[in-house]
């Protein structure tokens, strides 16, 4: 049996399955937390951020993710999100964060407040139609 635990990273386009982790440290809205091999259960969801996560041979690897959802149980940490960024450069996958992933995000917010006003406007002219006579 190999040490440490599994790291299933999860996207709507792509997974990855890796072996023998050792650590992983993230952030959620209560701020930084770290997981190690035989952590009780364990769900959060992960900020708009960067994690890290270090293999057996002490080689950190960086991910950038717009949020995720995050379960650990048996030694086996699933990290679901909508996209992720994996590199071993802690500079490199900063700065697709800050460009790719904040563009992307940008762009989800728009189609996001552009449906809203769509929404708006549809139900003030159901709203209006309701009171027209028959």
């Amino acid at each position: 049996m190999s040490s440490g635990f599994t790291l299933h990273l999860q996207s709507a386009a792509l997974y990855e399955c890796i072996e023998g982790v050792d650590s992983f440290v993230g952030q959620d809205a209560s701020g930084s937390f770290g997981i190690l091999s035989g952590r009780a259960r364990f769900i959060t969801v992960l900020a708009y951020g960067l994690a890290r996560f270090r293999l057996a041979n002490g080689k950190w690897h960086y991910l950038a993710c717009p949020g995720a959802v995050l379960s650990f149980a048996d030694n086996q940490l699933f990290l679901n999100t909508r996209r992720y960024l994996r590199d071993d450069d802690c500079q490199r996958v900063s700065e697709l964060l800050n460009g790719q992933l904040a563009a992307e995000e940008a762009e989800l917010k728009s189609v996001k407040d552009n449906l809203q006003r769509l929404e708006h406007e549809l139900f003030r002219r159901l709203h209006q139609l309701d009171r027209w006579p028959v």
